[in-house]
């Protein structure tokens, strides 16, 4: 096991040990949250799994989630927005298109905001490299959702590089999701994931470039 990944199961232990209350993962299935995932279920097994279900997902994403799910044992919960695609298209149109933060809201934020509910703790992938929104991310920090509860999320791999995740993958022969080896640098919704149009960011073929987050990760505002 590498420094790197020796320190995140350290945070990882420590958070499990020190924090009360039920603790969750969320995972897209993308590289960063496979090595994650993989962490954390060496410690608890039965950690919640919570994936967005967007109903926008490439068919490889949903495969490589059924075939990891399987492989690792997971625990997985598949969070459903309230209405389905072809619901929310007829009655207010192809969102991605025309309001894309609207659809994110609808299909991503929302329905994780709601999955969250019921844990204290919110351990996500996230790192610092993988875009300036992220570049001051705290490895423990607390979150609170729009009803007021508060949450302690943690980034176990905030400081961590692409070629520090490959790398556990590789040590670790975990599969990588298919569509990496079409170039696809950072992988959502079919609809808005392109491959990357600047080569030096990542996050850059994520919605044609017009924004950087879904709005998952951003402190909603209390009203």
């Amino acid at each position: 096991m590498t420094s790197k990944a020796a320190e995140a199961a350290s945070v990882i232990r420590e958070v499990l040990r020190t924090h009360p209350g039920a603790a969750c993962v969320t995972s897209s299935f993308q590289a960063e949250c496979m090595a994650l995932v993989h962490l954390i279920t060496r410690q608890k097994p039965d950690i919640p799994v919570l994936f967005l279900d967007t109903g926008y997902h490439f068919a490889e994403t949903y495969a490589y989630r059924d075939r990891m799910t399987a492989e690792l044992g997971l625990n997985l919960i598949n969070l459903t927005p309230r209405l389905s695609v072809a619901e929310q298209e007829s009655q207010f149109g192809i969102l991605y298109q025309d309001a894309p933060d609207r659809c994110c809201g609808m299909r991503k934020v929302e329905p994780l905001f709601a999955g969250l509910a019921p844990y204290d703790i919110w351990f996500a992938a996230l790192r610092r490299d993988q875009s300036p929104t992220r570049a001051n991310l705290k490895v423990v920090d607390e979150f609170a959702l729009p009803s007021g509860k508060r949450l302690t999320k943690v980034s176990p791999l905030a400081d961590w590089t692409t070629k520090d995740v490959w790398t556990y993958l590789k040590e670790n022969s975990i599969p990588l999701l298919a569509l990496y080896d079409k170039g696809f640098t950072s992988i959502g919704c079919e609809p808005c994931t392109s491959l990357p149009l600047d080569p030096d960011n990542p996050r850059s073929g994520r919605w044609a470039g017009r924004k950087l987050e879904c709005g998952i990760h951003i402190q909603p505002q209390q009203g």
